[in-house]
């Protein structure tokens, strides 16, 4: 200090600036060194065993407060499914409590935590017995005879299904055990969709649709296994438990994923059969002159036994479509689709008309 003092002011300064651009690299050197070294402040860490165990025996409780979400949760599932509002069965599937035991169902099965495993499943079956009676009287009071886009949508489960159930499964008990993507579990809720299926379940016995109730039944019971198999796999995974206490709980969701299989795959192959006829049909109509001024509104396929009954719905000019027409276009579809047909056309009749200002005078 006692030779700056006595140097140059003028060489003083250059020496500071010298000083402090090589502080400058040295802290450079050590975040670089600390950025591709040992990264283990950033390492994430998996929610210790105690502290997951406590959180998931909180979820799978009946508590007060379990049960009037849920109650809450099928009400507004319900009237959104009578409403055919996408929304407001979005926000019902965000409420519902339901997916903690699930998982609870999951971990107890990793665990072999048999106590747990009984607590989770009592509260699962309390809330499908609660949604489905909520859902139901709902419906009864309610009283809509029709049945729109997203209850239908919910009756006839594909491995489509299956496969979205076993990834939101994964996802399910994966964010669980990560403190940092918690947030990801109302995404998780929505994806695999627990309380639609059990409320249209209802509202199908309501109405007295034993097949929509039997085919929702089949989507949740579908949505259960999936969660309870797949996400005790990711618990596996990350050593929460050990192969030889989960096998009979892993085994049994086997053979009942084996069992839902065979629904599940025929299922598909029909969904397959109706996209493909849908999709030949409307490539067949627009290219024949008698459907040129017709407006499609809607192409119906039902797979019988040994055929298909395929319903067109159209808006076309009284009498422009004969009944030559449609057999002319049956003949074509059943030729084209390679398949026996029945074909019902349904023609609305359409007038336009038309006025136009520019022969209107106006009158003074």
């Amino acid at each position: 200090m006692t030779i700056l003092l006595s140097l140059n002011p003028r060489y003083v300064t250059y020496i500071r600036y010298f000083l402090r651009k090589i502080n400058r690299k040295l802290q450079l050197k050590r975040l670089w060194h600390q950025d591709n070294g040992d990264w283990h402040w950033v390492k994430e860490k998996a929610t210790p065993i105690a502290s997951l165990n406590r959180s998931l025996w909180r979820l799978s409780v009946p508590s007060f407060s379990f049960h009037f979400m849920l109650g809450l949760s099928a009400i507004i599932s319900t009237l959104g499914l009578l409403a055919n509002s996408v929304a407001i069965i979005i926000g019902a599937m965000i409420i519902a409590p339901l997916m903690g035991p699930i998982v609870g169902m999951a971990y107890s099965t990793a665990m072999g935590n048999r106590k747990l495993l009984r607590r989770s499943s009592f509260t699962v079956f309390k809330g499908i017995v609660l949604t489905v009676t909520i859902s139901w009287l709902t419906a009864s009071l309610i009283s809509l005879k029709t049945l729109d886009t997203e209850i239908l949508s919910r009756t006839n489960p594909t491995l489509v299904d299956f496969g979205i159930a076993m990834a939101a499964g994964m996802a399910g008990a994966f964010a669980n055990t990560r403190r940092s993507i918690s947030s990801a579990l109302p995404g998780v809720a929505i994806a695999v969709a627990l309380v639609p299926p059990l409320s249209v379940v209802g509202i199908g016995l309501a109405l007295g649709e034993q097949d929509i109730a039997f085919g929702s039944g089949l989507l949740f019971l579908t949505n259960l296994i999936c969660i309870i198999f797949f996400g005790g796999l990711v618990f596996l995974f990350q050593s929460y438990g050990n192969i030889d206490r989960a096998k009979k709980g892993l085994a049994f969701s086997t053979a009942v994923m084996f069992i839902l299989g065979f629904p599940l795959t025929l299922s598909m192959r029909e969904l397959i059969v109706k996209k493909n006829a849908r999709y030949q049909i409307a490539d067949l109509i627009t290219n024949q002159s008698e459907f040129a001024n017709s407006d499609v509104k809607s192409v119906t396929v039902v797979p019988r036994n040994g055929y298909l009954d395929i319903g067109i719905e159209v808006a076309a000019p009284l009498n422009s479509i004969t009944q030559a027409d449609g057999d002319r276009l049956g003949k074509i579809l059943a030729r084209k689709i390679n398949q026996p047909i029945d074909l019902r056309i349904e023609v609305i009749p359409m007038k336009v008309v038309e006025s136009s200002a520019r022969d209107l005078k106006a009158k003074n």
